[in-house]
């Protein structure tokens, strides 16, 4: 296990895999090193990059320090960069991509891609509760994971019961429930940003390369906050997956991510 030290003394557990420009991949809720898209996504883009991935705050072998802000999260990522050399390509996905986001506001990334942010911008979904936050920390303070796990499906994520009914006999079941204290970071780094209202210039800093990424078969709602976020980011451009959801497969999305990084 490599790690490195985050300004606030959490120790992140990360992977290097290849050789090339630097690359970090930032992964969605729940997910860590040997469980997430993104393992599959190093494998084959470690051919033209140096690939790091990393176990976020609180998940896999990652260490914790309360309490939680964004900005501890941009630090581990920085800390990656100085690993990295200094500065790194930054690929997010899901609520990854928008703690990517969060971190090219004030890091040095000289290209940035994001697949997915789960912003909810209009009304082709239900708004997430704005109580949904209180609900879900209270779940985790009794100790309720599987409970706080099925409110970010069913209010979050927006799957329907029975398909996260499910899910609960599922295998990976207990892996969601050992990193269900972590699914409020996520909740915290997307913010108001599912409320149904339109996004608005949020980003001014972000004036690096930027591209914002969907799947044609990914849910409607979905596909209109990638491509409104494109549109309000200042140098952002949008891009389409033919055949891809929010699972997205690693052979559709690498090639992409190449083209644009070393074009």
């Amino acid at each position: 296990m490599t790690t490195t030290i985050s300004a606030d003394g959490t120790k992140i557990a990360y992977t290097r895999s290849g050789t090339g420009p630097a690359l970090v991949l930032v992964d969605g809720a729940m997910c860590y090193r040997g469980s997430s898209p993104n393992d599959a996504l190093a494998k084959e883009l470690s051919g033209r990059f140096a690939v790091y991935t990393y176990d976020r705050r609180g998940r896999g072998e990652s260490t914790d320090t309360g309490p939680y802000a964004i900005e501890r999260e941009v630090e581990d990522i920085e800390a990656l960069l100085k690993e990295a050399g200094g500065e790194a390509f930054l690929f997010g996905i899901s609520s990854g991509a928008a703690l990517a986001l969060e971190a090219a506001r004030t890091l040095p990334v000289p290209k940035l891609a994001l697949y997915e942010p789960p912003f909810v911008v209009d009304a082709t979904r239900p708004r997430v509760p704005a109580d949904y936050p209180a609900r879900l920390d209270a779940a985790l303070a009794e100790g309720k994971r599987g409970k706080a796990v099925k409110l970010f499906m069913t209010e979050g994520v927006g799957l329907g019961r029975a398909t996260v009914a499910m899910m609960r006999v599922m295998p990976f079941w207990p892996k969601l429930k050992k990193v269900a204290h972590t699914i409020p970071y996520d909740t915290a780094v997307v913010g108001d940003r599912q409320s149904g209202e339109p996004l608005t210039p949020s980003w001014p800093e972000v004036t690096t390369p930027t591209l914002a990424i969907d799947g044609d078969r990914s849910p409607e709602w979905m596909r209109h906050g990638v491509s409104s976020l494109a549109k309000v980011l200042p140098s952002a451009e949008y891009a389409t997956l033919p055949g891809q959801t929010h699972i997205v497969k690693a052979t559709a999305l690498a090639p992409v991510l190449t083209k644009f990084f070393l074009g």
